[in-house]
This record gives structure tokens, sequence and C-alpha cells, in this order.
């Protein structure tokens, strides 16, 4: 299945969830009107199974996350001994797009995306251009120095923006402290439905 390269907005709006990461006056105000000509109609009530896939595109969909991908992660963290929902996170949120992201360097995930494609982004000083790319503890991520002269980047350095407390940001680098839990990352979607789906 290919990554949805559609407008961002009617991406949100079928999630019913801002996955834009940046607010928006003229999505807020739409946000609970699904897209197409019938998206004013009363919403139909979701059967179990749907509850449980509209929470599974609600992770795809923030986190940017292929099907194919996604069931990768499901099938990982169901091996392992521990609370799943919470290595499914963990496993989301050190990615190294969403690494980049959290740290302040992009201002939505799909920036942060596109600067790791792009080649502006080091890990443990070597270049690293996979988004899904698994950073371990102990990894620091770097910037590249054409992507450090960027304007629009040093303005977003000068805003004061909360770290999560299992990342260190020093200048234009961060570290993993440790690998991320529940409660560090407080995300809009039931990871046991999304266990319980791909567990049916």
């Amino acid at each position: 299945m290919a990554r949805y390269t559609g407008p961002k907005h009617k991406l949100a709006r079928r999630e019913g969830l801002n996955v834009l990461d940046k607010t928006s006056a003229s999505l807020t105000r739409r946000l609970n009107i699904p897209p197409g000509v019938h998206g004013r109609k009363r919403k139909k009530r979701l059967s179990e199974y749907g509850v449980q896939l509209r929470e599974k595109q609600k992770a795809k969909a923030i986190y940017g996350v292929l099907e194919k991908q996604f069931k990768r992660l499901i099938g990982e963290v169901q091996k392992k001994r521990g609370e799943t929902g919470e290595m499914l996170i963990s496993l989301l949120e050190t990615r190294l797009d969403s690494l980049v992201y959290r740290l302040g360097f992009a201002r939505t995930r799909f920036q942060a995306r596109q600067f790791v494609t792009h080649g502006h982004v080091l890990v443990n000083e070597k270049k690293v251009n996979i988004p899904s790319y698994r950073v371990k503890e102990g990894d620091v991520v770097s910037l590249s120095q054409k992507l450090q002269k960027n304007p629009a980047l040093l303005e977003l350095l000068k805003e004061k923006r909360d770290v999560l407390p299992f990342l260190k940001r020093m200048g234009t680098s961060g570290k993993l402290l440790r690998m991320p839990k529940r409660e560090d990352a407080e995300v809009p979607f039931n990871t046991q439905l999304i266990v319980e789906y791909y567990s049916r």
C-alpha cells in the first residue's frame, strides 16, 4: 500500500483528529466533519471492529507508518514479554523521524520525515536517511551543517519547546536517554484496541 500523499486536512478530518501537529483555524472548525459530499450527515455507529480499525488508522496517520510496517511492529511487540501497548508506543516514538520532531527540530512529523529522507539528519555522526530507523538508547541525533544554517530552522530553535523526559536536547543535537514509557507521550489513540485488531 502506497503512502498517503493527498491533502493533510482531508486525512485529519477522516480520523477526526489533528494529525498535522500544528493548529489551523479552518481545520479546527471542520475536524468533526468527515471529508466528502456526505460528510455533514450523522455518522454511523461503529461496530467493535470498526472502532478498533479507526484507532489503528489514527496511529498510522499520526506517525506516518504504512500498513506493512505497522503490522510488523505489532508482530514484534506480541513476541516480547511486557505490556504490548507500551512497547508499541516505545517503538513508534523511537523512530528517527519521530525523535527529530520530538526534539523540536521540525514543526511537524511530515517535515521531520523530509529532513531525514533528504539526508539532513545524523545518528552518532553518521548520515541516516531512513525515517523508520530505530534509534537506540544512548544514540545522539544531530542535524547536518547545511540544515543548521537554514533560517526557518534557526527561528524554530529560538522557540521554547518542552522536550519529553526520555530525551535531552543540546543545541542542534539530542540524545535518547532511555526508552519511552506510555506516560511520557500522551497519544490520542487506544493501543489496546489496536493490539486487539491485529489479534482477530
